[in-house]
């Protein structure tokens, strides 16, 4: 019999993958820009964002069921894009492609992904987005752009928010780099992990498949600028899919993304990995959703870490949430069954925290679940510390979304 892996939650898997991954290799999944503040506001801000319990509610025939984009899924959850998944296993991309069948989500095919465009499509029976980085140039981006529609993708996402890679500390003080070239450090890091060693070795040392195969060596450093509103014009009367705007923190930024006739906005600040100033991402989403209007559809990610946390982003716009470390630290425990097994920890969060509120269906959460009022102890003071959600809860003087 198969040992289930013992991962209850987010953090189970990143313990685990931190005992079991070599230390550069933990550090690319976990590491951020500067100071890492940005990563961390993510998470804690969600600790401030309170649900309203309610008794009696009928709540027997509950279903996690979400429509998005035309297209109808098991959860209100996905896969988000996420370069060189193999490093985290030798098999992460197969792995997430199959958990992409298995729980009916979608799973973000990046473009520094470490497998290929037919064969991410293949193995997650259609269910698969493809994520694309400006390249060197206009004319590669749209080769690469026209690969995708060629082997049958119908969800493109546009990531903008890395006009320039930032300096992300530890990955430069761990030598890490694409192509890599290993240092002494590295090499002795790689040898006290011999079991993530020996597998990768095995298996072929990961690249960013979808840049080799446009001919052009993939650059991890190189500027990504050229992803400007030209370029997205262009790219909408170009692609004839579904359209989505990843990295938009601003409510100018989502307007002219409406205008220009995408399907859908990506709220994220990429995890904090490229502005450690940035707010947390939570903070941003209701800003946007009431700058584009009720009805647009929202995806949003960056903090997410449990189920509670994916209500708490329904509740304040997202129509659509994603999760990305958590995958690579479940991955990087124990591969596939790792994420199988955190994936239904999320499931699992989602339908109870639904019982719990009194919500029967995915789309009947809004703002109304959020609690609101800061209650009054006995002694005149406020039960609720000064770190309430006094930005994230300004939506809630407004009607309900939904």
């Amino acid at each position: 019999m198969t040992r289930r892996p013992s991962i209850f939650s987010s953090e189970d898997a990143r313990i685990a993958a931190q005992k079991r991954l070599p230390r550069m290799i933990f550090d690319f999944i976990e590491g951020a820009a500067g100071r890492e503040v940005a990563s961390r506001r993510n998470q804690s801000r969600f600790d401030d964002i309170l649900l309203q319990p309610r008794a009696m509610a009928d709540i027997g025939s509950r279903t996690l069921t979400t429509r998005f984009l035309g297209r109808d899924y098991a959860l209100p959850l996905g896969i988000a894009p996420m370069g060189m998944c193999n490093l985290a296993h030798p098999r992460a991309d197969t792995q997430i492609a199959q958990a992409a069948v298995d729980w009916q989500m979608p799973v973000c095919l990046s473009s520094a992904g470490s497998s290929g465009l037919v064969d991410m499509l293949r193995w997650s029976d259609g269910l698969a987005w493809f994520q694309l980085y400006f390249g060197q140039s206009s004319e590669v981006s749209f080769q690469t752009v026209d690969r995708a529609h060629a082997a049958g993708y119908e969800t493109l996402i546009l990531t903008v928010d890395v006009p320039e890679v930032s300096r992300r500390i530890r990955d430069q003080r761990n030598g890490f780099g694409l192509p890599f070239r290993p240092t002494p450090q590295a090499l002795l890091d790689f040898a006290q992990h011999p079991r993530w060693t020996f597998s990768t070795l095995l298996h072929g040392v990961p690249a960013p498949q979808n840049f080799a195969s446009s001919g052009k060596s993939f650059d991890r450093t190189a500027s990504r600028a050229g992803a400007d509103w030209h370029f997205l014009q262009a790219l909408r009367d170009r692609w004839p899919g579904k359209l989505i705007v990843k990295g938009i923190t601003s409510p100018e930024d989502a307007l002219r993304v409406r205008s220009l006739g995408v399907d859908a906005i990506y709220v994220s600040n990429h995890g904090g990995r490229q502005l450690d100033s940035a707010p947390a991402a939570i903070d941003l989403l209701p800003i946007i959703r009431r700058a584009v209007g009720p009805s647009y559809p929202l995806l949003f990610d960056s903090g997410v870490r449990n189920g509670e946390d994916v209500v708490k982003a329904i509740a304040l716009g997202a129509d659509f949430v994603m999760i990305g470390r958590p995958v690579l630290y479940a991955l990087g425990a124990a591969g596939g069954a790792g994420l199988q097994s955190l994936l239904q920890c999320f499931a699992q969060d989602i339908d109870l925290t639904m019982a719990q509120i009194g919500i029967a269906r995915i789309e009947d959460i809004d703002t109304r679940t959020l609690f609101s009022a800061v209650p009054q102890a006995a002694s005149g003071d406020t039960l609720l510390g000064p770190r309430t959600l006094a930005t994230a809860l300004r939506p809630l003087q407004e009607p309900a979304r939904k």
